[in-house]
This record gives structure tokens, sequence and C-alpha cells, in this order.
């Protein structure tokens, strides 16, 4: 069974959903028979690459809070990543364009790292006191790095504007189709869409659910095998 997760690096709730999910997957009885994919959702596709601003003053700008109300609401993502485990710094934070991070993330999925990448990219953002988005493209590739990934193919992706552009937006077309105008968004098997970062019981229930209904094909005994062809060549008959 697959797991689809649309998500956003720049996204907070994306950080604490992935936990709560994983917890809820940590805990699935069939865990071994699932497969998580990270699909590409950027929250502001159309901001330059070069406009990064603190996250208190972009909450500020884009809704019209009060420098208090927006720090109260990290405030209170922090409590709620704590709750999960995890580190939030609630302050000193910067918000800026992500298209870069999901072509990397695209990168680690063809070498079979996306999750350790996606990982590090949350705790950088979220957690560190470093900045994901003010100290060029070798910050990235140091991550990359420390995901498993050869410094000199992230390079590559990074000075290629066009590595790897199609698939993020592919992924963002696909969550349009799908109904996804926010993120996290999980989809499981193709048949049930979970937006936000519900309770870890609410992923509990959905992935039995879905697994339940996930009905693999079941072989019919009818004695004998008959000819086939196989990787080993086909059967040939005997007279």
């Amino acid at each position: 069974m697959r797991v689809e997760v649309w998500a956003d690096i720049a996204c907070p709730w994306c950080y604490v959903g992935k936990a709560r999910f994983e917890a809820a997957l940590g805990g699935f009885a069939h865990r071994d028979g699932v497969e998580v994919v990270h699909r590409s959702f950027e929250l502001e596709p159309g901001r330059a690459k070069g406009d990064v601003q603190p996250v208190i003053r972009m909450l500020t700008r884009k809704y019209g809070m009060s420098e208090a109300q927006a720090q109260a609401g990290e405030e209170n993502l922090g409590a709620q990543a704590a709750a999960e485990g995890l580190a939030y710094r609630t302050s000193g934070r910067d918000h800026g364009n992500t298209f870069d991070l999901h072509r990397l993330l695209h990168l680690a999925k063809a070498e079979g790292r996306q999750d350790e990448l996606i990982q590090l990219f949350y705790r950088a953002n979220f957690a560190e006191e470093r900045s994901l988005f003010t100290e060029g493209d070798e910050r990235l590739v140091e991550l990359a790095v420390a995901a498993g990934l050869d410094a000199d193919a992230a390079r590559a992706v990074l000075a290629d504007p066009d590595a790897y552009a199609d698939d993020v937006r592919a992924d963002e077309r696909e969550a349009a189709e799908l109904g996804a105008n926010g993120v996290p968004f999980f989809v499981l098997d193709r048949k049930y869409g979970i937006s936000g970062a519900q309770p870890a019981e609410v992923f509990a229930q959905a992935l039995t659910r879905a697994w339940d209904e996930h009905t693999p094909l079941k072989p019919i005994d009818a004695g004998d095998g008959a000819e086939a062809c196989g990787p080993d060549g086909c059967a040939v008959p005997q007279a």
C-alpha cells in the first residue's frame, strides 16, 4: 500500500504532521507493507529565491496580524511540536522560497534517500539556528550529503534550474487535481485523503481502513499449474 504526502518544508504543520503520521505508522501491524512517498507542494510558488524574511514579519504582512499574535502562534506551534518530541525554534527563524529544496528531494527520491533528506530539511528549518535560506547552495549540499547523497550530484541539480523542475510542478498539478489546497495532505492508496496534521489516532484508523480495503490478487487453486513464461523462459510442451 502506498501513502503519498504532499508537503512543504516551510510548513510547520507538515513538520508536526509527519511526526504524528509516523507515530501511527510505527504502531501499524502492516507497516512493512506501506510505502511512503513525499510529494512537492510550495506554499508560495511565486516567491523570489532571494526574498527571505523573518517568519514573524512574514506572518504579520501575509495575515495582517500583530507581532504579538504572530509570536503567540509560533509559541503554540512550538508546544504542538514538543508534544511530538520535536525541537522547534519559536523565534529567529527565516522564511524563503523552497523550490530548490523540492528539486533536491526529487534527486533524493531517485537515490532512495528521500525520507532522510526531508527530515534533515525540516529539522534545519524549524529546529536549528542556521538558516536554510541565507547561506547559499552549499548549505543545501551539506544537508544532502548528510542524507547520503553525492555532493557533486546535489551541486549539479542546484546549478541547473531545470533539473527536476518538471517533477516538482507535476506534483503540484496533481495536488490541485486531487483537490488539495493546503498541506500536509495525505493520500492513502489513492482512495482516501487526509488534510492537515491530524492526531496519530486518526492516521491509525485511516491506515487500518485503507489496508483492509486494499485487495491484492489472490491466486485461484486450479490444480497443477498451467504452462507459462517467466524469467527462466517458457515451458515447452512435452509429447
